[in-house]
Order: structure tokens, then sequence, then C-alpha cells
């Protein structure tokens, strides 16, 4: 398979919205019901493919607490998928659901999050696995003191499998994340039909 289709076949099976409502109902105590949208963003955003990510609680999706900005690149067999920030997240929170507000994206306020690129390989036809990039630099504030992520993510064409844990800079012992197990997410519907080896230019 030539590189720009793997690349488009990736692409597609990450665009979609996800909801872990099955994982909530079964056991509401340990976990909240959370939606997660991968949304292409048209070619033209960042003059090459990317997406917009949101995770947020379904009783308030208008309050994510987790958006990126994300550009997609491929190096041999990895799949990587850039994480940038940007300025006036709160003007963009629900686009997931209401894509029209993506058009006040300013694309000059992005800002990269070093050390955050996930980096994704096919381990079986449709199947992919996810990592954040080797090195321990993806530093995110908890609780008033600095962390550094690690993040896996299995998703294939039907569910989004993720855990997510913060450690120590200094000890590497864990301060947060995952203490019930993984979030298994069901895809609720795709967003990547419309993808084509166009977008990839």
């Amino acid at each position: 398979m030539a590189n720009k289709e793997g690349l488009l076949k990736f692409a597609k099976t990450l665009a979609g919205h996800y909801s872990n409502f099955e994982q909530s109902q079964d056991n509401p105590k340990d976990f909240a019901h959370i939606n997660i949208f991968f949304r292409p963003l048209p070619w033209e955003t960042l003059q090459g493919p990317g997406f917009y990510s949101e995770q947020s609680y379904d009783h308030d999706p208008w309050s994510p607490y987790r958006q990126g900005i994300h550009r997609l690149k491929q190096h041999e067999n990895i799949f990587v998928v850039e994480n940038f920030g940007f300025a006036d997240a709160l003007r963009l929170a629900g686009s997931g659901q209401r894509p029209e507000l993506l058009s006040s994206l300013k694309v000059e306020s992005l800002t990269p999050r070093c050390g955050c690129d996930m980096h994704f390989h096919e381990v079986r036809d449709g199947c992919y696995r996810g990592e954040v990039e080797p090195g321990n630099k993806c530093l995110v504030p908890r609780d008033g003191q600095l962390t550094y992520l690690i993040s896996e993510v299995d998703v294939d064409s039907t569910t989004w499998i993720s855990r997510d844990r913060g450690f120590d800079p200094e000890t590497h012992a864990q301060k947060w994340g995952s203490e019930h197990g993984p979030l298994k997410f069901n895809r609720v519907s795709p967003l990547g039909d419309s993808l084509s080896l166009d977008w990839l230019r």
C-alpha cells in the first residue's frame, strides 16, 4: 500500500465521534460519561492534513477539558499526530459538534506542545496503537505540580481505548491517572467519510 493510501486509511480511522456511554453506565462510580471528537480540518487551514480534537463530559459539552489542533504526518511506518495549543480555546469549545465554530481558529496563534506528539503504528490491519513521543517531555501541570504525560491509545474502526497517566519528572512515581483502568469508547459516528487522497496533497 502506498504511503499516502496508508496515511489516508489511518486518518479515516482516527476521524470520529467516540463515547464511553456503556462504560459509564456499567460503572458510574468510577467512570464519567465522556465524548471525544477528532474532526478533520480543511486542508487549507494548516496547508496540510489536520484535525481539531476535544474531550468533554457529556453533561457539559461546551466546556471541554482537553482541546487540540493536530497536523498529520508520516515518517516511514509511523503516523505522527502533531499537537498544538491555540489562543481563544473557549471560542472553539463545542466545535466537535458544531464544526462551523472552527472558522474562528486563528492559525497564527498555534503553538507546538513540545514533546507531546503522538506516534501511531498499525499493529494489525486497521488497528493502530499510539503513544506519546519518547523522552518524557510532554509536561502537564496537575494540582500545582508539573508532571510528564504517558498516553496510550488503541483505535480501530469501532473503538477507542485510552490510558493517560502523569509521573513526577524527578522520581518517576505515578501522580495521577487511570486508577480504574483505561477509558473504553465506542465510535458513535465516523467523521472522515469525505476524506480523499486530495486532502493529503
